[in-house]
């Protein structure tokens, strides 16, 4: 699809884009294809694409898959591809916000054939949803997907960055983050005012996180890096936890701050912590 077949499919049906969902649609199926590739999509796939839009990328996801389930939040565009027939037959279109929809179900619905996500995430809801799928990783292959470029860095940050957070404390902990590609807002339309990177996030099999610990361990971080100029101790108690005998059972020194404190680092405190409550 052109710039110019979009436009017209916008203009025809009175449609008008929502910077406040994040609407930013790719305009290049040859870029499309390279995305669908780079996510690793092969013919025995079920892809859940977070983002249908005007179906640029979703006709690319069809051509590899053998079945694309496709979520989309604005009801027009929902009617335009519909009536218009602008997606191919393995291609199931659902209207429906993402962040309310049950993955665990879509995901349940796809079996046996292997899932994959691929999404464009708006930023208001890429931090949630990033979160959601990390707790679905067990039944995922893998998840793909259009962030921010000041996301992608929040994901990939080293220990000691200002970037480094609970985001990357846990994407690491249960995941292998690759930045597969960066692209320039002329890739789509309208031109966002931020630079985009595409990702490749496959979880770690066997992971650090057991089953059924990564809410803890989430808690945990997130208290951590909640107050980031306070020591950790003083950190975890401003959130209820008292960790002195967490933090020297873990030889972790009561005046480091967390972004100085490696994931294995986080981890073994958390699961400190959880033993002390046990007791």
């Amino acid at each position: 699809m052109s710039l110019g077949e979009l436009r017209e499919i916008l203009d025809r049906r009175g449609l008008r884009l929502r910077r406040e969902l994040g609407q930013n649609f790719l305009i290049h199926p040859e870029l499309a294809d390279r995305l669908a590739s780079l996510a690793g999509v092969s013919a025995r796939d079920c892809v859940i694409e977070v983002g249908t839009g005007l179906g640029v990328l979703t006709r690319a996801l069809a051509a590899r898959a053998s079945r694309v389930v496709s979520i989309e939040i604005d009801a027009g565009l929902v009617r335009a591809l519909r009536e218009e027939g602008r997606l191919p037959g393995n291609v199931e279109l659902i209207h429906a916000d993402a962040l309310a929809l049950d993955f665990a179900e879509l995901v349940e619905a796809a079996a046996p054939a292997p899932v994959r996500v691929v999404a464009n995430l708006p930023y208001a809801s890429a931090t949630p949803l990033l979160r959601r799928l990390l707790g679905l990783r067990a039944r995922l292959e893998d998840w793909s997907v259009m962030v921010q470029r000041e996301v992608g860095r929040r994901l990939l940050a080293p220990v000691g960055t200002g970037d480094y957070g609970s985001l990357a404390v846990l994407h690491q902990l249960t995941s292998e983050v690759q930045r597969q590609l960066d692209l320039e807002p002329g890739c789509f339309f309208p031109a966002p005012r931020v630079r985009s990177s595409f990702l490749r996030i496959t979880p770690l099999r066997p992971g650090e996180i057991a089953p059924g610990e990564l809410e803890w361990v989430e808690r945990v971080v997130r208290a951590a890096f909640g107050q980031r100029r306070k020591t950790i101790q003083n950190a975890l108690r401003g959130a209820g936890l008292e960790a002195a005998t967490a933090l020297a059972a873990t030889g972790i020194d009561p005046r480091a701050r967390a972004e100085t404190l490696t994931p294995a680092q986080h981890l073994a405190l958390a699961r400190a912590l959880a033993e002390q409550r046990a007791c």
